[in-house]
């Protein structure tokens, strides 16, 4: 009777350790660009923590900003690599809670428009119809429509779900104009690029935030946050920090988001005009 329950008590113990071992966390990447295209980008990356951290993390997204958005408010994320005024607005509402964010880097929001438009200024959109990738993208959306409307320059925003879009769009003649930011319009290839001149640049904040659901343990944080921090530590980690063009990760804390919180952005966000364009 004593062998017997000693070897339940010992396959119980190992059911659990492999439960452990087994354990899934999903990474949820805000959406800027296609899906296709960031799971080329940071499965790499996810790989590489799981190694250096033993917990097991899994690439996912959204179709759109407006899904990631519903799916930051349910928690569905374990992990998430969201905007400024996402982190601010989830860590309210969800819990989540900063782990890292891109070292020595912060965010600014910037309008672009065709090389061979006529367009030089912001003052020459009035009465536009304007691309932003969605309406709670903070340097793409939230700053730029905050600098159109303190100049007085009506617009129709329109939002066409991601930071490629709005510069594909643009680029083909779509849309005089459209809102952004530098590191993504840096990412486009080179034809795009070209295509488009930047005619605002934003001040700068607090760049985006990896955060942690509230479910989390402690343990499993401070693993992830380790391997984070640690990738430019190895050259295979710079070759997987540089495909994505960060410099690296620092440790992040809740406070670090304060200057964006001081915006009190969240009034435009309510008062905002909306749109839509599939």
């Amino acid at each position: 009777m004593y062998k017997l329950a000693l070897l339940i008590g010992l396959l119980f113990s190992f059911s659990s350790v492999v439960s452990a071992q087994q354990k899934t966390l999903t990474f949820g990447i805000v959406p800027q660009q296609s899906a296709k295209r960031l799971a080329e980008l940071w499965t790499p990356i996810f790989h590489h923590i799981s190694q250096q951290s033993d917990v097991n993390i899994v690439f996912s997204t959204a179709k759109d900003i407006p899904t990631f958005e519903k799916r930051l408010e349910s928690g569905d994320y374990d992990l998430a690599y969201m905007n400024p005024y996402h982190y601010i607005f989830y860590h309210k509402m969800s819990g989540y809670n900063a782990l890292a964010k891109q070292s020595n880097k912060t965010i600014q929001g910037v309008i672009v428009t065709h090389a061979d438009s006529n367009i030089k200024t912001i003052q020459d959109l009035v009465g536009s119809r304007l691309a932003f990738p969605a309406p709670a993208a903070f340097a793409a959306t939230l700053l730029p429509q905050a600098e159109l409307n303190n100049l007085g320059v009506e617009f129709t925003p329109m939002y066409v779900g991601s930071h490629d879009s709005v510069y594909l769009n643009v680029s083909r003649g779509f849309f005089p104009a459209g809102g952004g930011i530098q590191r993504t319009l840096n990412n486009m290839d080179e034809e795009v690029q070209s295509s488009l001149v930047t005619i605002w640049k934003s001040a700068r904040y607090t760049s985006h935030a990896i955060a942690s659901h509230p479910d989390v343990d402690a343990a499993t944080r401070a693993k992830v946050q380790a391997a984070l921090v640690n990738m430019n530590n190895s050259e295979h980690g710079k070759v997987l920090l540089k495909n994505i063009n960060f410099n690296g990760f620092e440790t992040a804390l809740n406070s670090d988001w304060d200057d964006v919180r001081a915006l009190n952005i969240e009034a435009l966000f309510r008062n905002k005009a909306t749109g839509a364009v599939n």
